[in-house]
């Protein structure tokens, strides 16, 4: 049995179960429909548009050639189990964030976003101007996936609370939704973490299933109506500080297409990553002042709470570094973080901290 077997069968044997029933991608006349699912509800904010966009550019991309069908979470599969859909082969790509599969790979974190990681220039830099792009492919072949980010939230919010919290101690026990490792390193703050899917958030807040929560940011929290439910946001949050999305084909899917037809789908990703990014930023702020003006309290976590997030997101990283693959992607994204992160302090960050200083001045 060759690899891409072994693991379409493993594959199968798991959490794919669920989509064995799904129909082989329609092929006619030289024209190829590819399905996409994701993790998200239809018409969520932020995320869906990044779907539209990397399906539609695809299309426009490819002369109509191919055309991609994306499915909402749930349509034919949960939201959770796309990335078993699509190396069973039972679906052609999924769009969602990679760090809900470190289930699959740990590594697949750090193309969404790990605590205390890479602002998103830093993450842009790393992985289209160093080895992140090939990373991402390397981790992804083990799969029989090639991977790609295709949106981009920004830096995401702190959280959601019913009641502030002042000291790490309080996290103890609570019930908080946050995926990837950013919510292995709370649970060893003591919080009863959760990985609920984005549609489902509200409706655990408001059952008491969730007593606290992080999404995305004002523009999408807003959207989602957290606000109803909880009184106090923190804005700046240690989880994600620049959280990407990605698009994954199947390989074999991939491989079958022609050069200038994977080519399409690589820019499409990349577009979407840049207009996501700004559509985030364009909307964040304005929902970030109705929310001020609905009566969200916002808050700051206190250097203590900051000190012990550290901490924790650093005992997560190390207990993963005797893998081989994640040790080299690991050791790339934090030396290329390290490159960047000193010229960007000593010149983007002093100059917006100048800039804000004198114009608020006058």
């Amino acid at each position: 049995m060759d690899r891409r077997s072994f693991l379409r069968n493993s594959a199968l044997g798991g959490g794919a179960a669920a989509a064995a029933g799904l129909a082989a991608p329609a092929y006619a006349q030289g024209r190829r429909t590819l399905t996409m699912v994701t993790t998200w509800p239809r018409g969520l904010a932020g995320v869906w548009d990044s779907v539209e966009r990397v399906a539609n550019n695809i299309t426009a991309a490819t002369d109509g050639q191919i055309t991609v069908e994306p499915k909402a979470a749930g349509e034919l599969v949960g939201a959770f189990e796309v990335f078993d859909a699509v190396t069973a082969g039972q679906a052609d790509m999924y769009h969602g964030a990679d760090y809900y599969f470190v289930g699959q790979h740990p590594a697949f974190a750090y193309f969404t976003a790990v605590p205390f990681g890479m602002t998103v220039p830093e993450l842009m830099t790393w992985y289209y101007g160093q080895d992140g792009m090939a990373l991402h492919h390397e981790l992804g072949e083990i799969f029989g996936l090639r991977s790609f980010i295709a949106g981009q939230t920004g830096a995401q919010g702190g959280g959601w609370f019913r009641e502030p919290v002042s000291s790490a101690d309080d996290f103890n026990g609570l019930k908080f939704r946050m995926p990837g490792l950013g919510g292995e390193a709370l649970s060893k703050l003591g919080a009863s973490v959760q990985n609920v899917p984005g549609g489902e958030i509200y409706q655990a807040l408001s059952t008491g299933a969730l007593d606290a929560t992080e999404w995305i940011g004002p523009w999408s929290d807003e959207k989602l109506g957290l606000q109803e439910v909880c009184d106090y946001y923190y804005p700046a949050g240690f989880h994600e500080p620049g959280a990407a999305l990605s698009v994954a084909t199947n390989l074999e899917v991939f491989e079958g297409l022609t050069g200038a037809q994977q080519k399409a789908i690589e820019l499409a990703a990349a577009d979407a990553h840049q207009a996501n990014y700004a559509q985030f930023i364009a909307n964040n702020g304005p929902a970030l002042e109705r929310l001020i003006s609905g009566g969200t309290q916002i808050e700051e976590f206190s250097n203590d709470i900051w000190d012990a997030f550290g901490s924790a997101s650093m005992e997560v990283l190390s207990q993963y570094t005797d893998d081989d693959i994640f040790k080299k992607i690991h050791d790339s994204a934090q030396a290329s973080m390290r490159a960047s992160s000193g010229w960007l302090s000593r010149s983007d960050n002093a100059y917006v901290n100048q800039r804000n200083r004198v114009l608020q001045a006058m």
